[in-house]
């Protein structure tokens, strides 16, 4: 296998752990969480504050995404890949062997929040530092190719995530809020010994180890790059919206208000997620050919015109179709943005202006989206929709301020981060 192969693949299984360590925590809060951590209120709120806990996760993101991001850029991309990887894993575990409400009282959410919090401050760093492993090994024009082997790892830690639970809730039975719910969460500990075995295994980014360092990369990207992080959190924060809901509130709202079985919801989610692992490789690759901008703009107008559908196919009865529609149609946003938000910044600051932008959207897209989704649950799907629609919009519009002048290598390597403004050169 080829040192670029490697890489890519090497990302790719890292970041399918990690994204199973976080996006279990997901499935588990719209089927578990709110029975044995919230027992003491109505399904409705107890709901509410479940997604609550899965929101506190993203809250560190952006945090972590700096801090590792900072030291990614100083000390290397390898080595914040492996304690990233490690840790999350671990509180991954540790979740699995909390005691419940029942058990301690108030002291077991607030362990709850406290591991999730762990998670998303090292899950900040994760997504960022792989993408740019498989981008900074690849050769000019397949950025986008190998970059979104990378975010395979998401809608694969979704089918992970989901097939656990299923697998799990099958094989306990009756138990499954007992104890058949910590399987999953203590299965990691295996995914994380097989992640770091692959990780070690890649060299470091060579274009990492021929760049000059900043000796303070983070000041570096937020002073002269501010107005870029800021656009690429946007870009980010519409698609994150989107595939939150799609996957973690559509499984909670299919449980209480449509009375659909969790295993049809975890089976459904499982396939949509399945059909976007095919998806997310063919639109990076149509990304170097035909560009970044109208393939994610493209992703960005499906995400807008399918929001509606999404709630009338689900309410009538077809939400699998709805889940692999959903799933990669937003694939045309999500499969170039390796290379897409790598090519934004040079490489002695692009660990953090990638991971920061990056973390920012997510957090204040996918940590909120499932607690918006069920607060305007009372006012209609509808309502939803047009949350929905507003990400889309909001993706699009950074998108187009931005504008196309990364979206190609030149010839000779590196992409250079043009000026976003006349005002900024």
């Amino acid at each position: 296998m080829t040192g670029v192969r490697k890489a890519a693949v090497a990302s790719a299984v890292g970041n399918t752990i990690e994204l199973y360590d976080f996006l279990l925590y997901g499935t588990a809060s719209a089927l578990v969480f709110d029975k044995i951590f919230f027992p003491q209120f109505d399904t409705r709120v107890a709901v509410l504050l479940a997604f609550a806990t899965f929101g506190a996760g993203f809250l560190a993101r952006p945090l972590g995404g700096a801090v590792i991001g900072h030291l990614g850029d100083r000390i290397g991309r390898r080595a914040m890949l492996v304690v990233t990887l490690s840790v999350t894993g671990l509180s991954t575990a540790a979740i699995g062997l909390l005691p419940t409400y029942g058990q301690v009282g108030i002291l077991a959410p607030l362990l709850l929040v406290l591991l999730r919090i762990v998670q998303g401050f090292f899950m900040g760093g994760e997504q960022g530092g792989a993408s740019l492993m498989a981008v900074e090994h690849a050769p000019p024009g397949r950025w986008g190719w190998y970059g979104s082997w990378v975010f395979i790892g998401s809608p694969a830690g979704v089918v992970l995530a989901n097939l656990a639970m299923y697998l799990s809730s099958k094989a306990s039975g009756a138990q499954f809020l007992s104890w058949g719910w910590r399987l999953p969460f203590l299965f990691s500990i295996v995914l994380v010994g097989i992640g770091l075995y692959i990780r070690l295994r890649v060299t470091e980014s060579p274009r990492f180890e021929a760049a000059e360092k900043s000796r303070l990369p983070i000041a570096e990207v937020l002073r002269d790059r501010w107005r870029v992080v800021l656009l690429g959190a946007g870009v980010n924060l519409g698609f994150t919206i989107f595939i939150y809901v799609l996957s973690v509130f559509m499984i909670g709202y299919g449980r209480t208000a449509l009375k659909i079985s969790a295993d049809d919801l975890l089976v459904a989610t499982v396939v949509g997620s399945f059909a976007q692992v095919i998806a997310v490789p063919f639109f990076g690759w149509l990304s170097d050919r035909v560009g970044r901008l109208p393939v994610m703009f493209g992703g960005a107008i499906f995400q807008a015109g399918f929001a509606f559908p999404l709630f009338w196919l689900t309410d009538a009865g077809w939400f699998t179709f709805a889940m692999v529609l959903g799933f990669v149609g937003s694939a045309a946003l999500f499969g170039p943005s390796a290379a897409y938000f790598a090519e934004l910044f040079r490489t002695r600051v692009r660990y953090s202006g990638v991971a920061l932008s990056f973390q920012l959207g997510a957090v204040l897209g996918g940590g909120l989206a499932p607690l918006v989704a069920q607060s305007l649950l009372r006012t209609g799907t509808w309502a939803i929709a047009l949350y929905l629609v507003a990400g889309a919009v909001l993706s699009g519009v950074c998108l187009l301020a931005i504008g196309s002048a990364h979206q190609a290598e030149p010839a000779g390597g590196e992409p250079d981060a043009q000026p976003l403004t006349p005002a900024e050169a």
